[in-house]
Order: structure tokens, then C-alpha cells, then sequence
């Protein structure tokens, strides 16, 4: 499409000129099935939002969606079928489902009648998991030998093999999906801190990465670094793999919001043991601040993991413990313009493209106007 048809579509169409490098999440965090009267709007989002953000969100320009799914009425596949439904170029992205919660074969079904029903547009993206998090469910996280045998099974089946396999994935004698879209596969991505083992398996098995939220700029450059590196011992060129990194922004907002989107969402990843300590090791954070914050009294004597107890915005005494140069690091908070400057680090340091996270795309309308002038 030249220059001048493609303005031309955006001015029939009402939508603004594609920002490459920028993405934005929906519905970050917990979800509700009613909003109710609230103040903020990221206070009890709902799936039914999560839609009209993705619709949003291709309006003014981003170049994809994400969405992080949970087991309960954040489902991917209904949310991101939703958002495809009712545009027309925006990419849609799992950030991420862990593979063990699906056996392959229907996810590379969704993934193929995604892409017939929509066009190119699916990313999608995988995680490990955490066996902590769903061994109650009777699922355990994923190893690295998991991830690529299931990353291979999709592509296989996504070119009409016929696949037989007996490993940790499972045992498949004829695993095949007969009719197929005619066109790309979807973008297979690995959602990660980006450590040694992991970037190895980012060169060899997928097409992108989406970096943990919460890395610091230095992190990002370390990760952007290490899996560089893995692509060139293996001859692959490092330009064909695409790095995103998630950053939660939080442009012209008041103090509170702010606070519950940074410091209170910090709360949701230092409270998962594992995962906590790998955040804090990664962006070099005290580990003793990060045991006094989970000591907190609200946090004593729970059953459930606190994310799960407790929405964000319900965590606002204890999340006074989170260092504020720890958050004014790791997100871009303030004016705009301020956010726009933070942004920066994160490309500065190697990523190819940032994710919006925690504030919804209608909050970074300003945001994302200012990046596409900078």
C-alpha cells in the first residue's frame, strides 16, 4: 500500500498510522464480571473491557495487543477472538499461556481457525507456568525440553503433518489437523526473563520474545544481550528474532492509581516465591526489603498466594513497602512527556518494542502520540 493510499485508509477509517514498536496490554491483572461505580478505571476491569480496549487500541496505533490469561474469566481465546472480530489489523497476543494447560492439538486448531477467520494476526505467546501456582489445579510447570518438544508439535501440525511423538509432552501416535489456513503460521513467542537456558531456547525454537514485566532498562539490555548472543552461535541472524519489552505506564495519572499500578503490582510478583526472587535477582533489588514487604501483616496466615486473595488495589498498605526508585526504574511514571523519556531506556537498552502494561490503551492515547512524534 503507498504512502498515500495508506493515509487515506486511516482517514476513512478513523484510525491512526501504525506504531511499529509499540504494544500495549489489556485488562492487566485480575478481572471481574461486573465494574460497578469506580473511580480508576483499572479498578475491577472486565473481559467484556478487555474487548473494547483491544478495539481502542488499534485505533490510535498500537501495533498489537497482549493479554495474560488467568483460569477463571480471562480467557484467551474468548477475549482475543473478541478484539479480532471487531478489527481489522491490530496483531492479538497470548502473554502467555503456559503449554501445559493445553494439549496441543486444540491450540494449534485455535491458532489455525484464528488466522482463516481474522488473517495473520496471532502471536502466540508461551510461558513456563509455575507448578506452585497450578500444581493445586494438578498442573505442573513446563521444563525447557517442554517447551521446545511443544513448539515443535505446533509447527508440524500448522504444515500438515501427521505427528507422532512419546516424551514429555505426552503420547500422540496420529496428532494432525487436516484442514489448515492458507497462509503464515501464527508467531510462536516465549514470555521470560531471558536468563542463559532460556535465550538458547528463544534462538533455536521461537520467533520473538516478551520480556517479564518489572525488568529494569539494565535487565532488558542484559536479556536483549544473551539471546543475541545464543542466535549467532547457531548462525541465526539476531535481526530475525523480535524482543518486547512490558512496562507499566502510567501517563498523567494521580498518585493512587500510580501507586496501585506500580508499587501494588509489584505486590502480585514478589508474593510468588519463585518468581519474585528471580525479579528481584534480576533487576539487583534487596532481598531483605523484598522479605520485610512479604511479612507484611495482611499477608499472615492466607491460604492462597495474596495475588489471588487480593485485587491490586486491595494491597495499597503493604505495596508502601516497595521502594519508590525501585518502581520509578522498572515502569515510566509521571507527565507524558516523563513517560515517553522512560520508555526510551527500555529501546535504548536493545528491545525492539515495548508493551504498555497495567494502564489501559484510552490512558496512553497521549502517550502513544507523543512516541510516534519523538
Amino acid at each position: 500500500m503507498t504512502t498515500q493510499t495508506a493515509e487515506s485508509a486511516a482517514a476513512e477509517t478513523g484510525l491512526a498510522d501504525v506504531v511499529e514498536d509499540l504494544s500495549a496490554y489489556v485488562v492487566s491483572g485480575a478481572v471481574r464480571a461486573t465494574q460497578g461505580e469506580q473511580k480508576y478505571a483499572t479498578v475491577n476491569r472486565t473481559p467484556a473491557q478487555g474487548v473494547e480496549d483491544g478495539v481502542e487500541a488499534e485505533r490510535l496505533g498500537f501495533r498489537r495487543v497482549w493479554l495474560s490469561e488467568r483460569m477463571d474469566i480471562k480467557d484467551a481465546f474468548a477475549i482475543l477472538a473478541g478484539i479480532a472480530a471487531r478489527t481489522t489489523r491490530i496483531d492479538v497476543g497470548t502473554g502467555a499461556i503456559p503449554p501445559q494447560t493445553r494439549h496441543p492439538v486444540p491450540l494449534a486448531a485455535w491458532g489455525a481457525t484464528m488466522q482463516a477467520c481474522y488473517g495473520p494476526r496471532l502471536v502466540l505467546g508461551l510461558g513456563r507456568g509455575d507448578t506452585r501456582a497450578y500444581g493445586p489445579m494438578g498442573i505442573r510447570g513446563a521444563t525447557f525440553r517442554v517447551m521446545e518438544d511443544y513448539v515443535d508439535i505446533l509447527k508440524r501440525l500448522w504444515t500438515g503433518d501427521v505427528v507422532a511423538y512419546d516424551g514429555p509432552v505426552g503420547t500422540m501416535t496420529g496428532a494432525a489437523c487436516p484442514n489448515l489456513y492458507d497462509g503464515p503460521r501464527p508467531q510462536l513467542w516465549f514470555a521470560t526473563f531471558g536468563n542463559e537456558l532460556a535465550a538458547e531456547v528463544c534462538a533455536r525454537s521461537f520467533d520473538g520474545a516478551l520480556l517479564t514485566p518489572m525488568l529494569s532498562p539494565e535487565a532488558v539490555g542484559r536479556a536483549v544481550e544473551r539471546i543475541h548472543a545464543a542466535c549467532r552461535r547457531i548462525g541465526r541472524d539476531p535481526a530475525t528474532f523480535r524482543i518486547c519489552a512490558t512496562v507499566v505506564t502510567t501517563p498523567d495519572l494521580d498518585d493512587y492509581e500510580t501507586r496501585a499500578l506500580t508499587h501494588a503490582r509489584a505486590l502480585t510478583y514478589l508474593t510468588w516465591e519463585w518468581y519474585g526472587n528471580a525479579l528481584a535477582t534480576s533487576n539487583g533489588w534487596d532481598l531483605q526489603t523484598v522479605e520485610k514487604i512479604l511479612a507484611h501483616q495482611q499477608f499472615e496466615g492466607l491460604e492462597r498466594n495474596p495475588d489471588f486473595s487480593f485485587h491490586r488495589h486491595e494491597m495499597m498498605e503493604p505495596a508502601k513497602l516497595v521502594p519508590d526508585e525501585w518502581m520509578a526504574d522498572v515502569s515510566a511514571i509521571g507527565s507524558t512527556d516523563e513517560c515517553v523519556r522512560s520508555l526510551q531506556r527500555f529501546r535504548d537498552a536493545g528491545a525492539d518494542e515495548i508493551a504498555t502494561y497495567g494502564s489501559t490503551p484510552g490512558q496512553n492515547a497521549k502517550l502513544i502520540a507523543r512516541w510516534r512524534e519523538r
